[in-house]
Parts: C-alpha cells; sequence; structure tokens
C-alpha cells in the first residue's frame, strides 16, 4: 500500500463539521476498495482540506471519496512519513 496525501479546495470556506461527516462516509466506504483514511486536517476559512490515506493507488483513493460523497480531491501526492 502507497500512504498519499490529497488536497481538496472548497470555495467560499468549509465548515469543520461537514468535513467529520464526509470523513464518516470515507471509513464507511473505504474497505470495500482496500483503503484506510488515516487522518484529516482542515483550514475553514481557507476551504482546504488534507487527508491522509494508504491506498493500493490514487484512483482507489478518489474512488472512495466519489462515492461515499462525491467530493474528489483536486491534488493527490505520494508521500513517505518520517519521525
Amino acid at each position: 500500500m502507497t500512504l498519499f496525501m490529497d488536497v481538496h479546495t472548497i470555495e467560499g470556506g468549509v465548515a469543520e463539521a461537514d468535513v467529520a461527516g464526509a470523513h464518516q462516509a470515507d471509513l464507511a466506504t473505504q474497505s470495500a476498495h482496500g483503503v484506510n483514511y488515516i487522518r484529516y486536517w482542515v483550514d475553514e476559512q481557507a476551504g482546504k482540506i488534507f487527508c491522509l490515506v494508504e491506498a493500493p493507488d490514487a484512483d482507489a483513493a478518489n474512488t472512495v471519496h466519489r462515492e461515499a460523497h462525491g467530493l474528489v480531491a483536486d491534488e493527490i501526492y505520494p508521500v513517505h512519513e518520517h519521525s
């Protein structure tokens, strides 16, 4: 599995509660695609959402978003975690 960071931009801002609901929908949908959404970050005012996800590929990660709530990422990057 590959680790990805995806980025969403919502014009006009976004409410953290709405993002939490979308994340729960991702969690309910992810196993059908071999995906694991790990964590997310929100900048409400800027309308930015960042999701950390393990997935076989970027398409699988976006498929979960599409099926769960329709908000696919604007950008997605493979990343490596370091401490």
